[in-house]
């Protein structure tokens, strides 16, 4: 078995004036390549906090995080975002794309950071656009999709860097029930071409897509189990 994520005794707290907020509080779990797990949580639970660590958008008050077999709880802010850049492909609620640039111009932008030439990012970007199912809105801008096709692009744009984590944060909070189905068979085909998958929601409905579901209460893990009510929507 390959671990891609391995957290070990991870605490984190912040300071509010005088006040020690534990935000998590010795979290212990192992993530393997190409799982497709949901962190679930009420607000305070530590859920937000469990992403920004897992993104590498924070680093821990203790403890460690190994990610494809590199500890990153102790790297710089440079370091980390080379690692972000790499190996983590977000996506978010709120899509996230520079409203001027294009489609394909918003795919681009993690291969210009990762330093690749222009034409092999031109290439890479259209090749997952087209993956996505978005082949014929590559000159579009984000003013011109609908909110389905705009998450769409996020999702390629996450892809584009061959990641080894897919992190989609509420991906489908901005979208009605019907987009909310596309994008979650979207996902559904991601993780089954390789990709690990993690999923951060507060949504029963949604979190039952993944096979496997870890709630977070107080900070904690309250619970960690293989899904077996999953929704599996198909291509």
């Amino acid at each position: 078995m390959e671990y891609v994520i391995q957290l070990e005794d991870i605490l984190k707290y912040y300071y509010v004036g005088t006040v020690v907020v534990k935000a998590l509080r010795g979290i212990t779990l192992d993530i393997l390549t190409n799982e497709y797990v949901a962190i679930m949580g009420p607000s305070g639970s530590g859920k937000s906090t469990m992403m920004n660590i897992l993104g590498c958008l924070d680093t821990p008050t203790k403890g460690r995080y190994m990610l494809n077999g590199s500890d990153v709880s102790s790297m710089d802010d440079n370091q980390l975002a080379e690692i972000r850049n790499k190996e983590i492909g977000f996506v978010f609620q709120t899509f996230n794309l520079l409203p001027r640039y294009t489609a394909l111009e918003n795919v681009m932008l993690p291969l210009i950071y990762a330093g690749i030439p222009k034409h092999d990012r031109i290439i890479r970007a259209t090749e997952v656009l087209e993956e996505v199912g978005l082949g014929d809105r590559i000159e579009h801008r984000p003013n011109e999709l609908s909110g389905g096709q705009r998450q769409r692009v996020a999702i390629a744009r996450a892809m584009v860097n061959k990641p080894s984590i897919i992190l989609a944060d509420e991906p489908t909070g901005n979208l009605d029930s019907k987009t909310s189905l596309d994008i979650m068979r979207l996902l559904d085909t991601i993780h089954k071409l390789g990709n690990t998958v993690i999923l951060v929601t507060h949504e029963e409905d949604i979190a039952l897509h993944a096979k496997r579901i870890i709630r977070l209460m107080d900070g904690k893990v309250e619970s960690d189990r293989v899904n077996e009510n999953r929704i599996e929507v198909g291509a």
